[in-house]
């Protein structure tokens, strides 16, 4: 699927999990409000938004882990969008305003283990399970997001 919808926006002051807010201020770093706890491996230009979709987590759910949106640190949990093709060099267009571009994927830290039943965050590495992984993404063209907006791969 190319269309999606924003399910969740998460952001906090650092760490996991990020809790859910209903509209985000989309800017170069991400969105306004985000922090990170670790610098070296997360945030900046090129990991500015971390995404992750509804259905990963719910087939992850099936499987018996324990995750919920936001547990695993990503910003925008989307639904009804195959997340597990995209590939650097993607881009999305979110809502109106935003248009971000996929940067790569994000490596599991150890700081996400309550989320993965017998903290097996291996679970979404793209190394060992290619497709499961967290998409990080910069952002090309900031604004505002609301949740239902719509999430549309544009290349």
């Amino acid at each position: 699927m190319n269309n999606g919808k924003i399910y969740q926006i998460n952001i906090s002051n650092g760490g996991v999990p990020k809790q859910p807010i209903a509209e985000g201020n989309v800017a170069e770093l991400g969105i306004r409000g985000d922090a990170h706890n670790d610098m070296v491996h997360h945030g900046g230009p090129t990991r500015a938004i971390c995404l992750y979709s509804l259905e990963q987590i719910q087939a992850l759910q099936s499987e018996g882990h324990p995750i919920q949106p936001g547990d695993i640190g990503e910003n925008l949990t989307t639904i009804g969008i195959d997340l597990s093709g995209l590939e650097p060099g993607d881009r999305l267009q979110v809502g109106k305003d935003v248009m971000i571009e996929v940067t790569g994927f994000a490596t599991p830290c150890k700081y996400i283990q309550f989320a993965f039943a017998e903290g097996t965050i291996q679970r979404v590495s793209q190394k060992t399970n290619p497709g499961w992984s967290r998409l990080y993404a910069s952002v090309l063209q900031e604004g505002v997001i609301r949740v239902g907006d719509t999430v549309t791969v544009v290349t």
